[in-house]
């Protein structure tokens, strides 16, 4: 099945044409060429840069570093102007999130060239790897994320009020566990057991700060019994939505009916064929 381009192209014939043949469709020997070589140098390019923040290894083949990434910069600057010059909305590309995925990904390089001062700001070349949804042509499959993001919608004033309730009950046991421990054990400050009533309930349990006093003990107990129940809760409410979500697409034109399989044909009620069924 040959999928439909990101973008319109300019013109008919000429160079842009196979360009954009190249560039924006796979269904050639070139263009499939072009993708893997993108893939392998997108993936070249983000071990490169995890390797580069190893302190020994960048002292020691610094100017080795800096030439790669200044020819794969250069690489993908021809490749971005490139998508440009052979497409008919020009802004339709660059402002899109893919368009500013791309951009993103070659201009902190050239900052850091007049500001070496902002050297770490070249992290954000890690974005690349981010463009391996254009290659794999996984964006065109992002649509079906729209149920996930409806149930969050439809459940956000619940866990908004479930946030609240969390926060006020973070405070409180911080709070207490301050007077409790008297200040001692790491307790330090009404902040400092908040920090601690956080990691503790998210049962993360950093181990930095524990209580000293037997009430205190009994107290984290509680806190740790409780983090277990906090955890699911939020996620109930949003599988409760996201189940809602998918039943609607199972509703029965006829009857209404909402409770069908998502492998039924049929509805179980009156028999009616739903069209958007999974055969």
């Amino acid at each position: 099945m040959k999928i439909k381009p990101e973008f319109d192209l300019i013109s008919e014939e000429g160079w842009r044409k196979k360009i954009y043949e190249v560039i924006y469709l796979s269904h050639t020997r070139a263009g499939k060429i072009f993708d893997i070589s993108l893939l392998v140098l997108i993936l070249f390019s983000t071990i490169l840069l995890m390797v580069e923040t190893i302190p020994i290894i960048r002292l020691q083949y610094y100017k080795e570093f800096y030439y790669a990434e200044f020819f794969i910069t250069l690489i993908f600057t021809i490749e971005y102007i490139l998508r440009i010059i052979c497409i008919k909305d020009k802004e339709e590309y660059v402002f899109s999130p893919l368009g500013i995925i791309d951009f993103l990904s070659i201009v902190p390089f050239y900052i850091s060239l007049f500001f070496p001062i902002w050297h770490f700001v070249a992290i954000i070349r890690m974005l690349r790897i981010l463009r391996i949804f254009r290659i794999f042509n996984l964006a065109d499959y992002m649509h079906d994320g729209r149920f996930i993001v409806s149930a969050l919608k439809h459940s956000s004033r619940k866990i908004y009020i479930f946030l609240l309730f969390i926060i006020i009950f973070i405070v409180i046991i911080g709070s207490l566990m301050y007077i409790v421990e008297g200040g001692k054990n790491g307790f330090s400050s009404i902040p400092q057991s908040v920090y601690w009533a956080v990691v503790t309930i998210t049962t993360v349990g950093y181990g930095d700060i524990s209580p000293g006093t037997p009430f205190g003990k009994v107290l984290s107990m509680i806190v740790m019994l409780c983090g277990y129940s906090i955890i699911a809760v939020p996620t109930g409410i949003v599988t409760s939505e996201f189940r809602k979500q998918k039943k609607t697409n199972f509703q029965c034109r006829r009857c209404g009916n909402q409770d069908n399989d998502e492998d039924a044909r049929y509805c179980k009620t009156c028999g009616e064929k739903i069209r958007d069924s999974h055969v």
